[in-house]
C-alpha cells in the first residue's frame, strides 16, 4: 500500500513545496494538490518546483477537469514535466466542481469526461489522437509516460473509472461505500473486457492523529468536518441525477445531505467552513480517521484488505506537521510489508 498527500496550493508557494519534501522524506510516495485556479494558485507551476526539489514522488491534481483547460494543453503540461523529470506525473480528473462552479459553469457530461480522458491519456503517452477533425501528436513527447485516474461517486462514473480509468480516486474512508465503488469499478471493469485488479484504488481522505482524549477527537472532528461538506457537494449532484430515495447509490451516501443547506465556494476545503455544520460526527468518523495512531493503523489495514492501493491523506487543517510525522514513523511502518534477509 502506497501513501499520498492532497494539499491546496495556498501561498506562499514555498510552503506547498516544504510540505512536498517533508512528505517524501517520510516515505510518501505520490503528492497530489486541489487544481482550482480562482480559490488558489495555479498546481502546474507548482509542480515544476515540487519535482526539482524531490526525487522520487509523483505530482498530480486531486482533480483536475475538462472544462477549465484544453485538453491537448493539460496533455502537453504532463508530457513537458515527464520530459524534465522523467515520468513522474499523474493525472487525476473529474467532472469538475469548484473550479468550473466559481466561473458559473457546470460539471461536465460524463461523455466529455471519456473523451478528454482519452486525448489526454494517448497525448500524454506520445502517442497520436483524432482532436476536433485533426489527428494530433507531440512529436517531443515519445517517452512520456501518464496515467488518467478517474474520480467518481455515482453508478455511471463509477462504471466509466471501471472501463477507461487507469487509477480510480474515492474521496472518502467510510469502508462500507468503498467495498461497493470498488465493487463497481472493478465489475465495469471486467464487463469491458479488462483485468480489474489492472485499475489502481486511491483512497483520499482527511487524517487527524489525535492524543486519545475526548477533548482532541472533538478538536479533530471540527478541524476535518469541512470534507462532509465538500464530499455533500457531490452527492448533491448524485441525488438530482438518481433522486433521494434511490437504490442506485448507497443510503449512507445520501441521507446526511438532507440537511444541506447551500455552500459557499469562497470556504471550499476549509477547516472551520461554516456551511458544513450539517455534517454530524457519525459522517466525520466514517468518511474521515479521526483519533489515536491506533485508530489510524486499523483503518488502513481494513482499506488494504478491501484492495486499496494507495491512500492519500488531505492534510487541510491545523496540524500539518505532526500528522505526516505521525504516519511516516507509526502508522505507514506499521502497514508496511517487510521482507525478511535469509541468512
Amino acid at each position: 500500500m502506497e501513501f499520498g498527500v492532497v494539499l491546496q496550493t495556498t501561498p506562499p508557494s514555498a510552503r506547498v513545496v516544504d510540505l512536498s519534501k517533508r512528505a517524501e522524506q517520510y516515505g510518501f510516495t505520490y503528492v497530489w494538490t486541489f487544481d482550482s485556479h480562482i480559490l488558489w494558485q495555479e498546481p502546474y507551476v507548482i509542480y515544476s518546483q515540487i519535482l526539482a526539489e524531490t526525487r522520487n514522488v509523483i505530482v498530480g491534481p486531486m482533480v483536475t477537469n475538462p472544462a477549465t483547460r484544453d485538453w491537448t494543453v493539460t496533455a502537453s503540461v504532463y508530457a513537458t514535466l515527464n520530459e524534465m523529470f522523467g515520468n513522474r506525473t499523474v493525472c487525476g480528473i473529474g467532472r469538475g466542481d469548484s473550479a468550473v462552479r466559481l466561473t458559473n459553469g457546470s460539471p461536465t457530461t460524463l461523455a466529455t469526461l471519456r473523451e478528454s480522458i482519452h486525448v489526454i491519456r494517448e497525448l500524454g503517452n506520445g502517442r497520436g489522437v483524432e482532436y476536433k477533425g485533426n489527428e494530433i501528436r507531440f512529436p517531443w513527447a515519445g517517452k512520456s509516460e501518464l496515467e488518467v485516474w478517474v474520480a467518481a461517486y455515482g453508478p455511471k462514473a463509477l462504471a466509466l473509472t471501471g472501463e477507461v480509468g487507469d487509477g480510480f480516486i474515492l474521496q472518502l474512508a467510510d469502508l462500507s461505500i468503498a467495498e461497493w465503488t470498488i465493487g463497481a469499478v472493478r465489475s465495469a471493469a471486467e464487463a469491458a473486457g479488462r483485468n480489474p485488479d489492472d485499475v489502481k484504488i486511491c483512497i483520499a481522505a482527511p487524517a487527524y492523529v489525535t492524543d486519545g482524549t475526548p477533548e482532541g477527537l472533538a478538536h479533530g472532528r471540527e478541524q476535518c468536518r469541512w470534507f462532509g461538506g465538500m464530499v455533500g457537494n457531490h452527492v448533491a449532484d448524485i441525488v438530482a441525477r438518481y433522486g433521494a430515495d434511490t437504490d442506485a447509490v448507497p443510503q449512507a451516501l445520501t441521507d446526511y445531505i438532507k440537511g444541506r443547506q447551500g455552500y459557499d465556494y469562497n470556504e471550499h476545503g476549509q477547516a472551520g467552513n461554516s456551511h458544513t455544520t450539517f455534517v454530524p460526527d457519525e459522517i466525520v468518523d466514517r468518511f474521515c480517521i479521526v483519533g489515536p495512531v491506533e485508530t489510524h493503523i486499523e483503518r488502513m489495514r481494513q482499506l488494504k484488505d478491501l484492495g486499496v492501493d494507495q491512500f492519500s491523506i488531505y492534510l487541510q487543517h491545523d496540524d500539518k506537521d505532526h500528522t505526516l510525522a505521525a504516519y511516516g514513523e507509526k502508522v505507514m511502518p506499521a502497514i508496511a510489508e517487510h521482507v525478511k534477509a535469509k541468512s
